[in-house]
């Protein structure tokens, strides 16, 4: 069978060149000790592999070696990346990992147990020759008297998914991520009470926090369905905003372009700013984007971007500099 360290064929040769003169263009390079780029994806199910360069239409899971290949070429281009909707089975992961090579590492919670968890873990993956874990890995639980506060909004249980921060240092600047998924449910008014539940959590660690030079940032999979609506609301009652840039980008393959404010608003990179809107991280923000790959993937095959989204992911990575 083959190997994502083989040479590719032709055409996955041609595709893969064709998406990293892109990255090139849209994603800023790492410069030593001057920047750290942050990223986070939802990678779709993420899970087995079939070990083919491109699997058939009846191979199962549609994940194939040319779509691990796009995967880790736009991995690499960040320092640490919060992943979501990795699952227990790893065998991609674990590819991913021997092709990004021995500077990279991940850290990673453990299976969510339960409907609701959908078999998911929180990843971190990290360039170690960029940054380092600084000490805290933890999961968030919620104090039980926040569980016993009456209200329509108010949380009754646990996180779904337990969010996972992780703290890492670059040179002489710390970073504390905290990335989760938040609970789908059965309609958006559902996902209400986890939304306030973090932006709480967060601020409540914040406030707690006298350096404001430890860099604290939420990332992940917000399940947002637009800029301005209730969920949003719930996300940034407590301080949290999101850099402007990232409000003009589309979140999933199936946003419409011309107008990304009004589609998903599902995926999110975002710290505190104060009453003055002056950001409350020490870190100076540069810029942020997303990465749109469809052009550059299967250009040989006529695929339907559902049928993409089976093989790399139906979300886009988002991605923030930062100077350190």
């Amino acid at each position: 069978m083959p190997d994502i360290t083989d040479s590719p064929p032709p055409a996955v040769a041609r595709d893969i060149a064709a998406l990293r003169a892109h990255l090139d263009q849209r994603v800023p390079p790492k410069q030593p000790g001057q920047n750290l780029l942050i990223a986070t994806w939802n990678l779709r199910a993420f899970a087995s592999l079939t070990r083919e360069w491109t699997a058939s239409a009846k191979a199962s899971p549609k994940r194939d070696l040319r779509a691990l290949l796009a995967i880790g070429e736009i991995l690499r281009r960040f320092d640490v990346i919060a992943l979501q909707e990795v699952k227990g089975d790893l065998r991609a992961l674990r590819d991913l990992m021997r092709w990004l090579g021995d500077d990279w590492a991940f850290l990673m919670t453990d299976v969510t147990q339960g409907a609701s968890g959908n078999d998911e873990r929180m990843a971190f993956l990290y360039d170690a020759s960029r940054l380092k874990p600084s000490g805290l890995a933890c999961e968030l639980v919620v104090p039980q008297e926040w569980l016993q506060e009456v209200g329509a909004d108010a949380l009754q249980r646990q996180f779904a998914r337990t969010p996972y921060a992780v703290s890492f240092r670059a040179g002489a600047t710390t970073f504390i991520l905290v990335t989760l998924h938040v609970m789908y449910g059965s309609d958006s008014s559902s996902r209400v009470p986890e939304l306030k539940a973090i932006a709480r959590w967060m601020r409540d660690w914040a406030d707690q926090t006298s350096d404001w030079a430890q860099n604290l940032l939420v990332l992940g999979d917000f399940n947002i369905d637009r800029q301005g609506d209730q969920l949003w609301q719930a996300f940034t009652s407590t301080g949290l905003t999101v850099p402007d840039v990232l409000n003009q980008v589309p979140r999933t393959l199936f946003s419409d372009p011309d107008r990304p404010d009004q589609g998903s608003f599902y995926d999110q990179i975002a710290w505190f700013t104060n009453a003055k809107g002056q950001q409350q991280i020490h870190a100076r923000f540069r810029q942020a984007g997303h990465v749109d790959f469809t052009p550059f993937v299967y250009t040989d095959q006529k695929m339907t971007r559902l049928a993409l989204s089976y093989r790399i992911s139906d979300h886009f990575p988002l991605w923030a500099e930062f100077a350190l």
